[in-house]
């Protein structure tokens, strides 16, 4: 027969394993707890910001809790998405990433305060046509006509792009050397800035995001020569693809989805991963990104993201090569 006092002591260690068993998946259970912050490392107003800002306002919707979007723009989006890469891997501090983080940053600069490989792929939300949209005082209504007078004018046709190093850059420089011609980069420091001096005529033509500069073609102060991705935009059923009207082949996309920072743990990684995707699965959210001008809306695992930033850096890379560009 077991001594009274030693029961009580043994029912007593019982009762604290049980909690302490337990205490890792009520943790878990509870996340998100708190208020979730996703930094996008671009200004207000451009792709990544619209994007984010949707999802973050669905996720609130869906989930009953807070999703705070943070805007760090500059630099090639380096200071923000290190803020990101050091935030503590909790999961309350998500980024936007895409392809200038995750890929053309690793050739353009030469040292990076952060390892792009080392951030944790959390969800992979979209793809995005560039457009090539000129002033409409520009006398080309195509794209041979573009380069037509590109020709006749080396060196004096301006294009402008959201910074220097993005994909509306580097789509550029990738036509401008599969084509021959000459163009002059103009950079700014984010789409809102870079539409508006192409619409008053300080600058000839701009590559940028369908979803950033649709507005303004629909309404007739851009006009829109091509996209280019490889399949026509959903947007502009209408508009050619720069590889069917002259350059086989030719794609220059913008791409991303959410990170968290190196050793968020797995569990936390799988519950974010889930929200995000049941969010992009939803058919009302996908029919919306797709009105906003996305061209495919992803989701699945997230790991293909940082599998195609692999493919993708070392296309960049050529280009970036080539051009000579310099984003130091």
């Amino acid at each position: 027969m077991v001594h009274p006092t030693l029961q009580r002591m043994l029912h007593r260690i019982a009762v604290c394993g049980a909690v302490l068993a337990l205490a890792p998946l009520s943790a878990q259970a509870a996340f998100p707890e708190r208020p979730i912050t996703i930094v996008v490392p671009s200004a207000a107003g451009g792709t990544p910001d619209t994007l984010m800002r949707f999802l973050a306002q669905k996720a609130q919707e869906r989930y009953k809790q807070t999703f705070v979007v943070e805007n760090r723009p500059g630099a090639s989006g380096i200071p923000g998405i290190n803020a990101v890469y050091r935030a503590n891997p909790d999961g309350y501090t998500l980024g936007y990433a895409n392809n200038v983080t995750l890929a053309i940053n690793r050739t353009a600069f030469k040292e990076l305060p952060y390892d792009p490989q080392a951030l944790v792929p959390v969800a992979y939300v979209m793809k995005v046509a560039n457009v090539l949209a000129v002033n409409p005082s520009l006398p080309v209504k195509t794209l041979d006509e573009f380069l037509a007078y590109a020709r006749e004018n080396p060196g004096k046709v301006t294009f402008a792009s959201p910074g220097q190093g993005t994909s509306g850059h580097l789509t550029g420089e990738l036509l401008a050397s599969s084509s021959g011609v000459k163009l002059l980069h103009v950079p700014y420091r984010g789409s809102p800035q870079a539409t508006n001096d192409v619409m008053a005529g300080m600058v000839d033509a701009l590559f940028d995001n369908t979803t950033s500069i649709s507005p303004h073609i629909r309404s007739g102060k851009l006009r829109a020569l091509a996209v280019t991705s490889l399949k026509r935009s959903p947007s502009f059923p209408d508009l050619p693809t720069v590889a069917e009207s002259k350059l086989p082949g030719f794609e220059g996309v913008a791409w991303g989805g959410v990170v968290a920072p190196p050793g968020t743990p797995p569990e936390i990684v799988q519950t974010l991963t889930k929200m995000f995707n049941d969010l992009l699965e939803d058919p009302a959210i996908r029919d919306q990104l797709l009105k906003m001008g996305m061209d495919e809306v992803i989701g699945g695992p997230p790991q293909a993201m940082a599998d195609y930033a692999v493919k993708e850096t070392a296309k960049w890379g050529k280009v970036i090569k080539e051009a000579g560009v310099d984003v130091q």
